[in-house]
């Protein structure tokens, strides 16, 4: 575990902190932190931030309610630098958005950004905004049954083409399993960040198997 002694603060005395949301991976903001406002964050696991412009030491959330728990910090290779991985309360902009960075400035045209937050959001759409043609938006209209048909039939999918050691096939039907068993998500309202919860509170996920008593 690295020391807070030696990180290199600038000759201001601070150090840049890109802060990410653990669960969505998602850049949330780039803030500074100096020595005194890093021990804070650390003794009360939450975010604590020099202000530049205000010239003091400015704990998020204080005002807003919109607390950002800390699940680590990490430093970079020449220890200049912090990602803090946090679990949000609420928007980390002052202007009420998830994330300050909001502003698009150029797109790849062949290359596109892919999240399980971004398809979640795709799906939740086509339920609320139902678009003609849309698969998706057929499933909602069909309701839970046929959803849960679907998941059962690509579960079935996936078992058949493992067992056939088709790694490619096997990886094609798990794509298509993860989509309808979002989309079963959406309909029951369950959300991303309720699986993470759930996952995250199993501290021992491999337990060793009950050997039966022959009788």
């Amino acid at each position: 575990m690295l020391n807070i002694d030696e990180l290199k603060f600038g000759p201001d005395g601070l150090i840049p902190a890109i802060v990410v949301d653990a669960v969505s991976k998602r850049v949330l903001t780039l803030a500074y932190m100096n020595r005194e406002s890093l021990q804070i964050s650390m003794e009360k696991g939450l975010t604590c931030f020099f202000s530049r412009s205000r010239q003091q030491l400015w704990l998020k959330g204080e005002t807003s309610g919109n607390y950002q728990h800390i699940v680590s910090i990490t430093a970079d290779c020449d220890n200049d630098a912090l990602v803090v991985m946090v679990e949000p309360d609420g928007p980390a902009c002052h202007l009420g958005t998830t994330s300050c960075f909001v502003k698009p400035v150029w797109y790849s045209e062949d290359r596109h950004e892919f999240s399980y937050a971004g398809l979640m959001k795709l799906i939740e759409g086509r339920k609320t905004e139902k678009k003609e043609g849309s698969y998706t938006t057929y499933l909602f209209e069909k309701g839970l049954d046929k959803i849960l048909k679907k998941v059962g039939e690509e579960s079935t999918e996936v078992i058949i083409a493992a067992k056939a050691e088709d790694r490619a096939e096997t990886i094609y039907e798990i794509a298509d399993l993860a989509y309808h068993v979002m989309v079963l998500m959406v309909q029951t309202g369950i959300s991303l960040e309720d699986i993470h919860k759930e996952l995250a509170s199993r501290h021992v996920i491999d337990h060793k198997v009950k050997q039966e008593k022959m009788v």
